[in-house]
């Protein structure tokens, strides 16, 4: 083999292996489906000035926890993990199209926790909450 021959093949073997570690870096291998978040059993009143906003539709506050808690119908509340799977980055409610946004990259999730678009790796846990009076119970 002549040395002209060898630097071919050589350079041609480090480009493809830095090519497939690029993209191994790039893609989501490795990432799980499982919901991500923080367990949780928490109670909000919601006569407390804290949680006034959940009495509108597309109101939502965040809870020490780790949480977001937003009213999507008259006595319909949903409960999600407040950081993207992509960077941890704190997602907010969008009522305009019912979905969880995250501002750093865009990643958007449904009101199940589900990836609708963009880089997150893996939904964001969702939370049962039930209400009885002006109490709210989030577990999960």
């Amino acid at each position: 083999m002549e040395r002209r021959d060898f630097i071919k093949i050589g350079c041609g073997v480090f480009g493809v292996t830095a090519a497939a570690a690029f993209l191994q870096g790039c893609s989501k291998l490795g990432t799980s489906n499982t919901p991500q978040g923080p367990s949780v059993n928490i109670t909000l009143d919601l006569t407390q000035p804290a949680n006034a906003a959940l009495k509108n539709i597309n109101g939502y506050v965040y809870d020490n926890s780790g949480i977001i808690v937003v009213k999507t119908a008259a006595t319909t509340y949903v409960a999600v993990a407040a950081a993207c799977t992509h960077q941890g980055c704190t997602i907010g409610w969008d009522g305009s199209s019912k979905n969880f946004i995250c501002p750093c990259h865009g990643g958007t999730f449904d009101t199940n926790g589900n990836v609708v678009s963009g880089p997150p790796p893996a939904p964001i846990k969702k939370y049962t909450v039930t209400i009885n009076g002006n109490i709210l119970t989030i577990a999960g």
